[in-house]
């Protein structure tokens, strides 16, 4: 006796299956985007982190060779070309940081890394190192500096 397969039967997904398998790709999705994108900018957060103190020693030689800290930002308050850069991260085309001296004095600043670009709406916003090492950022933000 033979069998003969029926014909119109085909095979395939149906429209449930397929939308299960939609329904699981948006929930890890919905997951690793967010987890993503807040690893990235911890990185560029790092980056101006090790900007800020890079400028903070570019500070202290500085001092040691004029006996102050004044005249060592423009009249943007950039830091002079001859002492550091005024971007972060240094390396690369995309900048993500300004960074700033602010209230100079012969004895004491404020360095800030300034968010610009894909960084300006970043939690932390602006982050700040003063003369003695002290750092901070926005305001009810925690764990951005390390």
């Amino acid at each position: 006796m033979r069998f003969h397969a029926n014909k119109s039967m085909q095979s395939g997904f149906t429209l449930i299956e397929l939308m299960i398998v939609v329904a699981v790709v948006a929930i890890i999705a919905a997951v690793a985007i967010p987890s993503y994108q807040e690893s990235s900018n911890k990185s560029k957060r790092r980056d101006a982190q090790a900007a800020l103190s890079g400028l903070a020693s570019a500070m202290e030689r500085y001092y040691t060779q004029n006996n102050t800290y004044l005249n060592a930002a423009d009249t943007n308050n950039r830091p002079i070309a001859t002492l550091y850069p005024h971007e972060a991260p240094l390396d690369g085309n995309t900048k993500y940081y300004d960074l700033r001296i602010t209230n100079l004095a012969a004895t004491t600043y404020t360095l800030s890394a300034i968010p610009k670009g894909g960084m300006a709406s970043d939690r932390c916003g602006t982050m700040t190192m003063t003369h003695t090492g002290a750092t901070s950022q926005k305001a009810g933000e925690t764990n951005c500096w390390p």
